[in-house]
């Protein structure tokens, strides 16, 4: 035992950068796995909770005011109703700051789909005017208990007592209107009203639907949500950032595996020697092979374990999404097991990948094998050279000849290589890239752990180009428009259209209608949108086809065609009201919003099929370097409150903290490229001991043989960018492609990073491998004649 520590320390001295950047890379393996768990856990254990704690409704109906609702409680699988609650559609207005909402008259705290309070009481006869609002829309409005809210016009206030969450749909500023629940007599002049039905078998809920739809007719269904649809929204951001860590955390611990079984069998190579005395003196081979697999397991579980402390202790301080995610992951029932677990199955995948390594090192005789001894090798030389020409290439020449037989061996100079040398390339360059090529089948595996960490590097910058694309380029993305305006039923079209192009900032104005329309088999609703006329069509993001040019032809988004099971090119019929439409899809929009079910025409097409609608929101695509924000207050000053304006929703916004993420990815994929960089150049100059006599005795300096090694790394360096370049930029295109096809919102946002980040991620590589390998290397150089005979002999 003090023998094996003996060894295991000097090791360690020899070894303490190597060692260092092993525990590193291994800390940040494990962090990025604990916190992609976290973010799992958060994105889907809060939204599971309140549905349980609330009793949740799986389905909710909208419908007009005057439908009987009573035949529901009869539907097969319906467990329970909640409702039905009349509805009003108003806006509420508080410091500034307006959004759309839904009232509901909620007089008595229901038991199915029970709001959770979170601050404040539930309503009150005594206090007539008092609401309740959801959680999230009380934030957008910066509100709480005891504040004030103003209903448009002046028509009226309410005052807020109380602030719940609630496992429905949330607040989203002109898309989903916030939920308030408020008494009756606040909904003096209800627009409709909502049930909810709590199935036995949630897995029923499209038949549930269905028979709801059939029994009611589908002219009475306004909306219908289903509780698939409120988990996928509260769960997504998260759990796609859960997603990036945990496949990057995976990538990178499978690099780290391949870099330090790399390492370990390079320095097996260089201590052949010594393992063999070892073996001469007592040691067994199991004894062999517990000295490198308890070193490395030491070294992981020390980065494991620093990992999990700094996770527990300083997580959930980190502001943004990552901390409030930690903090939640705390208090979760998993969470003792996976903080224990994460990092003991990332201790025992890199313990595998050493014994396999280490395996090798029990294998190794007791007496190691002898050499052959060195035979001369002629190359013939032009003579017509100038003398200090000739003095060059004869001297490289030399160097190959005059190497031992083993090295030699592996490969004489090439054709190209004796042009280069011909030509006067400096020795050094030539013999560096003849020592690259020299052993393919090692170079070629050296080239392949290098490579995983750099594809990896290369997937994170696409991922980062992609969400620079998203605001540089948000028209291309599904968001054409930078502002859009709700008004107020009974105001004139043409004024409206007038009033918004007044402002000079305003570019095109696209007047447009969004309803909800029941699917073929009335199982769910999709957005049925009318944009854009024949005289302004609508700049659609068309990923997929073209653009709607004639009648009944439409854009859907990548949502509804799974949703449908249709392709570009088939014709889908659906229900607006009592009104049938039927359009031919002629092209696959980017669709950012509702999960991508959307189906997108022109106002003009909705108008033949029913010549009542009327646009009801207005599309803005303001000129460049305008403000959305200033605008929007401009536009809303001068419609004297008869406006509702929003700024256009990017999708890249709720995806800030990957950017963090990517830069926390990069670095520890770095640390383990430079594992790799060192095991390449150690076993370098470890092989080249031998050569060294032969390469000083021509004459060649140190600095010469420097550039042997410098170049040798440099080259395998650049192989390994170039494969991973050439492999993980088509793969970073699939991974974000496929990820948005699972979305919804569709294939064709992934963006490749720019040529020139390349090219300098490329000379970073190439560089820092060649500047890495230049001190050990001129040590080596610089080594005294005894010193390499001791090595050699």
């Amino acid at each position: 035992m003090r023998a094996t520590l003996r060894w295991a320390h000097s090791d360690l001295r020899t070894h303490r950068g190597e060692a260092l950047f092993l525990v590193l890379a291994t800390a940040g393996i494990v962090m990025s796995l604990l916190l992609a768990t976290a973010l799992f856990g958060y994105a889907t254990n809060p939204w599971q909770r309140t549905f349980t704690q609330a009793h949740g409704a799986h389905v909710w109906l909208h419908t007009g005011s005057s439908t009987d609702l009573g035949e529901l409680t009869g539907v097969e699988g319906v467990e329970a109703v909640a409702g039905p609650y009349a509805t009003s559609a108003t806006t509420l207005s508080a410091r500034g700051t307006r959004a759309s909402v839904e009232l509901r008259a909620t007089p008595d705290l229901p038991r199915v789909g029970r709001p959770l309070l979170t601050s404040g009481r539930w309503l009150a006869p005594g206090t007539p005017r008092g609401v309740v609002l959801e959680s999230s829309l009380a934030r957008a409005l910066l509100a709480g208990p005891g504040d004030t809210l103003t209903l448009p016009g002046d028509t009226g206030r309410v005052t807020v007592v109380g602030v719940a969450d609630s496992p429905e749909n949330r607040y989203r500023p002109g898309e989903q209107p916030g939920l308030v629940w408020a008494m009756p007599t606040t909904v003096a002049h209800p627009t409709g009203q909502v049930v909810g039905l709590r199935l036995a078998d949630p897995s029923d809920t499209d038949y549930a639907v269905q028979r709801a739809v059939t029994l009611l007719g589908a002219g009475a269904i306004g909306e219908v949500s289903t509780w698939q649809q409120a988990r996928a929204e509260a769960q997504g951001d998260n759990r796609l950032l859960g997603q990036v860590l945990g496949l990057f955390g995976l990538g990178a611990l499978v690099a780290a595996g391949f870099a330090v079984h790399g390492a370990i069998a390079t320095r097996i190579r260089g201590h052949l020697r010594d393992i063999s005395v070892l073996k001469a003196i007592g040691f067994t081979p199991g004894q062999v092979v517990r000295v490198f697999l308890c070193q490395h397991i030491a070294y992981a579980l020390f980065g494991a374990l620093a990992a999990a402390a700094v996770t527990e202790t300083l997580g959930g301080r980190v502001p943004g999404r990552l901390g409030d995610a930690v903090r939640m992951w705390r208090i979760l029932p998993g969470h003792t097991v996976a903080q224990f677990a994460i990092p003991a199955g990332a201790v025992l995948f890199i313990a595998a990948t050493t014994g396999l390594a280490a395996w090798r090192a029990g294998r190794v005789p007791p007496v190691p094998g002898t050499r052959p001894a060195p035979t001369a090798r002629s190359i013939p030389l032009q003579a017509a050279r100038p003398a200090a020409h000739h003095r060059t290439v004869a001297a490289a020449r030399r160097a190959v000849r005059s190497l031992p037989a083993p090295a030699r061996s592996r490969g004489a100079l090439s054709a190209v290589m004796r042009r280069a040398v011909d030509a006067g390339v400096p020795a050094g360059l030539v013999l560096g890239w003849h020592a690259a090529v020299a052993r393919p089948v090692r170079s070629l595996t050296t080239v392949a752990r290098l490579a995983l960490p750099l594809v990896l590097i290369v997937v994170a910058l696409s991922a980062w180009s992609t969400l620079d694309r998203f605001h540089r380029e948000p028209q291309k993305i599904g968001v054409p428009a930078a502002l859009t305006v709700h008004t107020r039923q009974g105001l004139d079209d043409a004024d409206v259209r007038d009033l918004l192009r007044r402002d000079p900032q305003v570019a095109a104005v696209y007047p447009g209608v969004e309803v909800a329309a029941l699917v073929p088999g009335q199982t769910a609703t999709i957005a049925l949108r009318g944009f854009g006329t024949a005289r302004s069509p609508y700049p659609f993001a068309v990923a997929e086809g073209r653009s709607p040019r004639a009648s009944d032809e439409a854009v859907a988004g990548q949502g509804l065609l799974d949703l449908l099971n249709v392709r570009v090119g088939d014709w889908v019929r659906m229900t607006v009201g009592d009104q049938p439409q039927i359009l031919h899809i002629v092209g696959r929009g980017i669709e950012p919003e509702n999960a991508g079910r959307v189906i997108s025409t022109s106002l003009d097409t909705l108008r033949e099929n029913d010549p009542r609608v009327a646009p009801a929101l207005y599309q803005l695509r303001l000129r460049p370097g305008a403000d959305p924000h200033t605008v929007a207050a401009r536009l809303t000053a001068a419609g004297h409150d008869q406006l509702d304006v929003h700024a256009a929703t990017n999708p890249a916004d709720a995806l800030a903290p990957l950017r963090g993420v990517v830069i926390g990815l990069v670095l520890v994929l770095a640390l383990i490229g430079l594992v790799e960089l060192l095991t390449a150049i150690g076993g370098t100059i470890r092989e080249s001991e031998r050569d060294l006599l032969a390469l000083k005795a021509i004459g060649l300096s140190p600095r010469q043989i420097t550039a042997i090694t410098m170049t040798a790394t440099g080259c395998t360096a650049l192989a390994a960018f170039l494969a991973a370049a050439g492999a993980g930029v088509p793969l970073a295109l699939w991974l974000i492609d496929r990820q948005g096809v699972s979305s919804g919102i569709g294939a064709g946002i992934a963006q490749s990073p720019p040529l020139a980040l390349l090219v300098l991620l490329g000379a970073a590589t190439v560089l820092g491998a060649a500047a890495l390998a230049a001190l050990p290397a001129a040590r080596a150089a610089r080594r005294r004649l005894a010193d390499t005979l001791a090595a050699v002999a």
